[in-house]
């Protein structure tokens, strides 16, 4: 059973940074894609950042995070990444791991709260 485990969020002042984990149970190079999503209070879950594991890797960002959000990889450990610098008390939110495959739904890890502080 695939799992996805989130760490590393927590509670941050404006203008700080955090590094969120999410180490999957299986290799990363079963899933084609994997990504960020955030959910804030009363608002709709949206997609943060993203990276592709078919053809050559790319990356792609909301446009509130460009700039300040980046997203990696670990091959052998098998975990994505999302570094978080300057962040503002609007990325406050459940951050949530996905990891999506050709065929089937995606996969969803628990989340990680990320609150920041003006």
């Amino acid at each position: 059973q695939v799992q996805l485990v989130e760490s590393g969020g927590g509670l941050v002042q404006a203008g700080g940074s955090l590094r969120l984990s999410c180490a999957a149970s299986v290799t990363i190079f079963s899933f084609n894609a994997m990504g960020w999503y955030r959910q804030a209070p009363g608002k709709q879950r949206e997609l943060v950042a993203g990276i592709t594991f078919t053809g050559s890797s790319r990356t792609n960002y909301a446009d509130s995070v460009k700039g300040r959000f980046t997203i990696s990889r670990d091959n052998a450990k098998n975990t994505v990444y999302l570094q978080m610098n300057s962040l503002k008390p609007d990325d406050t939110a459940v951050y949530y791991c996905q990891a999506s495959v050709l065929v089937g739904p995606s996969y969803w890890g628990q989340g990680t709260q990320v609150t920041v502080s003006s």
